[in-house]
């Protein structure tokens, strides 16, 4: 197939695209504005092609240039797109909700309509687990986990904004018999490609595990934790952690599944949560580090607890993560930031 990786210069897409040259014989393209991806990132993953007989076609482009976007389908036919090109800072989300409507879902909107017009069949579409909002233990286990069939009352515009373009891609579908998508809903990704290739190199990146990786590594002075008064056993939030190249693996397997199965909407984490404090202390353990940490105000718009159950992707793709353990996710964090020294 040819296919196209919006956002591919960034942190995850950047790993799909490595799985993607090393283990198949797709044509890639990566469509990125280099706001939040990497030129480097594009090189480090042309010399990855190369060694596997691969080429690598980039453009830079934005997908709010409508018109452009409509030329480059026009011309490349491609037969699938993997879309991550989006906006994602909640408390960001909160303060610009516009940027968050107009980036993530109103060009998700013009992508889709031209992928329609240009009878591409398959779209794999990052979503977030933001969908689901704060979860009411009255209507859904915590402990075992968020089930996609769960309610969806997103509680910030970042999460809104994927909701809405997840119901478009669902709509779509339905007027458009041809066109399949699959929507992966992500919980909280973390971890580097265990190569130290390719990695997290956004800077004032708000991820936790790699905030705390530039603590131990000295690029920041310290960090901290925002909220440690919700009712969970240490008062600090819980979130189910995915190492990046189990999540990049999710996508491939959901183009598989699409060729013999109908549009639907998973969850791709491990199905166990880790509390802020303890990721912290995880972070100090294989580090050898201890970092100052201090204690903040709850950020707008985070729930307490928020995890996966993935017992859908599990059935349906046989998907079967390999990296599913908090330390070597730290350790392949603080590996990548080390080389960024």
């Amino acid at each position: 197939m040819k296919i196209l990786v919006t956002g591919g210069a960034g942190y995850i897409g950047s790993h799909v695209v490595k799985l993607l040259l090393e283990n198949s014989e797709h044509e890639i393209t990566v469509l990125d504005n280099l706001v939040t991806g990497f030129q480097e990132t594009i090189d480090a993953l042309t010399v990855i092609a190369n060694e596997n007989s691969k080429t690598l076609n980039f453009i830079e482009e934005d997908l709010s240039c409508f018109d452009k976007i409509e030329v480059i389908m026009t011309e490349d036919h491609f037969d699938a797109i993997i879309h991550f090109a989006a906006s994602l800072v909640v408390p960001e989300s909160v303060e610009n909700p516009l940027k968050y409507y107009l980036n993530n879902t109103a060009n998700t909107a013009n992508l889709i309509k031209c992928a329609t017009q240009n009878d591409v069949k398959k779209f794999i579409f990052s979503s977030t687990a933001a969908t689901y909002g704060e979860p009411d233990p009255a209507l859904v286990n915590l402990e075992t986990g968020l089930k996609e069939s769960d309610p969806t009352e997103p509680i910030n515009p970042y999460g809104m904004s994927k909701l809405m373009s997840e119901r478009i891609l669902q709509d779509t579908a339905c007027a458009y018999p041809a066109f399949k998508y699959a929507a992966l809903r992500y919980f909280n990704v973390a971890g580097s490609d265990p190569d130290g290739r390719i990695g997290q190199s956004t800077e004032n990146a708000t991820l936790l595990i790699k905030v705390a990786a530039e603590a131990a590594t000295g690029k920041r002075e310290k960090m901290y934790i925002f909220g440690e008064d919700y009712p969970t056993p240490d008062g600090t939030g819980i979130r189910d952690y995915i190492h990046v190249v189990d999540l990049a693996q999710a996508h491939i397997e959901a183009l598989d599944y699409l060729e013999d199965h109908e549009s639907d909407v998973f969850n791709v984490g491990y199905s166990r949560g880790f509390s802020v404090k303890e990721v912290i202390d995880t972070m100090k353990k294989v580090s050898s580090v201890d970092f100052t940490v201090e204690i903040k105000e709850r950020r707008a718009g985070d729930p307490a607890i928020l995890i996966s159950d993935n017992t859908k992707i599990k059935n349906a793709m046989n998907w079967e993560p390999k990296y599913d353990d908090l330390e070597v996710i730290c350790q392949t964090t603080l590996a990548w930031e080390k080389r960024l020294k």
